[in-house]
């Protein structure tokens, strides 16, 4: 009896820790790594024999690339090397401190540049493109644009460079500058947005949720028990031990997380990164100004398949953006693209429904490929990362028909910005 009362316990006991916390997540460690992830293998997706592609919209994110700043691992091997003197560091903090030397030697005169791994994703991505509608490049003129973020202009220069080798007869035109910030850096120039990041709504969610998310025992671990925290500095190298890990996949260094982190805790500063992501660049229940910014490029994206079905001799049939990860967060909000739109008050059930590693991961892409039947009418299908996505909410098909997609996204444009 002792023993059975014992089992039910235990039992009770470990439905409680596992109920403890519904909104924990046990993401894979690449999972963990978020924006920082290097793009996921794909499948190319047929379409129906009684569709044509016709002509191809892509926004894309720039490919994998070293840490866009030196300055959250200097910061981090400040703290270790203080460690150090004083005489509190580990051994895993000194493993940190060879990590942290190994990204900045390798990072040096590179920081923010596309590496070999992002040039790659780029190639193939293209090469995926050309293989699955050929018949849009047959003799195709091909506009392309970029930010002018020096990642960004290579990912371009790297795809429609990919491109002319598949087809050299193709007509390739490119633009790279300031000139396209309203497109692919809109974040730059709106100024609701801007003023929105100078508030303090967001500001104070996002330092609630770290407050009681962001785990310390990770940096405890390297820096030592009886390491002299300033104030402040606890959470902030915790955060940044977990922007040096987690970025060194998109740098093409292979580093074992688990040395350095539980799968708890990689879930946990994957959180936090995530939750800063979902505050700033999606629409949420404190404001829809971070979706609402990607206005200018949805009406590109609308208008420039307008003018294609219009007259497409004269257009181009591959229009293709690159630009960054807080260029297609906002759009994709924008367009209720499902797993990229969440509005809740519970802000802690974020990262079960809005996965920064699966709307960006680098190298994401948005493709709106346009079809025509065999009757003459045309067909939209929305891909996300290269596999389809249903368009409209509540509805599962794929293959929408251009008049309802337009009405659909021109709805999607807030009111203040429709002509």
């Amino acid at each position: 009896m002792k023993r059975i009362l014992f089992s039910l316990a235990a039992l009770m006991c470990l439905i409680g820790a596992t109920a403890a916390d519904p909104t924990s997540t046990r993401y894979s460690g690449s999972e963990c790594e978020g924006s920082g992830m290097p793009y996921p293998g794909v499948q190319t997706t047929a379409y129906p024999d009684s569709l044509t592609p016709v002509m191809i919209n892509h926004v894309g994110r720039h490919g994998a690339r070293f840490p866009s700043s030196a300055r959250f691992t200097v910061a981090l091997l400040r703290s270790l090397n203080r460690a150090d003197s004083l005489g509190t560091i580990t051994s895993t903090g000194r493993r940190l401190i060879s990590l942290c030397n190994t990204v900045i030697n390798m990072a040096k005169g590179r920081w923010g540049a596309l590496d070999s791994l992002g040039m790659a994703e780029q190639r193939a991505i293209a090469s995926r493109m050309y293989a699955a509608y050929p018949g849009v490049f047959k003799n195709a003129r091909i506009e392309a644009i970029s930010s002018y973020a020096p990642r960004c202009i290579m990912s371009m220069d790297e795809f429609t460079h990919q491109i002319s080798r598949l087809n050299n007869r193709v007509e390739i035109y490119t633009s790279s500058g300031r000139q396209n910030s309203t497109l692919v850096r809109f974040f730059d120039l709106n100024t609701d947005y801007k003023e929105f990041m100078a508030g303090e709504a967001w500001h104070e969610t996002y330092e609630r949720f770290v407050d009681t998310t962001c785990p310390v025992t990770a940096i405890d671990r390297a820096l030592g028990k009886n390491y002299p925290y300033e104030p402040g500095e606890q959470q902030d190298m915790a955060l940044n031990e977990y922007k040096l890990v987690s970025g060194c996949a998109a740098m093409s260094l292979d580093v074992d997380w688990e040395k350095f982190f539980t799968i708890e805790e990689y879930n946990a500063l994957w959180a936090c990164s995530n939750m800063h992501h979902y505050l700033t660049h999606s629409a949420s229940t404190l404001s829809t100004v971070p979706a609402d910014m990607a206005y200018p490029l949805l009406q590109n994206l609308i208008e420039t398949t307008d003018l294609f079905i219009m007259d497409q001799g004269a257009q181009p049939s591959v229009r293709l953006r690159f630009g960054h990860a807080e260029t297609l967060m906002p759009l994709l909000s924008l367009m209720h693209i499902p797993g990229c739109y969440y509005m809740t008050n519970y802000f802690d059930t974020v990262g079960l429904h809005w996965r920064d590693f699966y709307i960006v991961p680098m190298g994401a892409n948005l493709q709106m490929i346009l079809f025509k039947s065999k009757s003459g009418n045309y067909y939209v299908r929305v891909d996300l990362n290269e596999t389809p996505v249903p368009l409209i909410p509540g509805r599962t098909t794929i293959y929408t028909p251009w008049a309802a997609a337009r009405e659909y996204l021109n709805r999607c444009i807030p009111l203040i910005y429709q002509e």
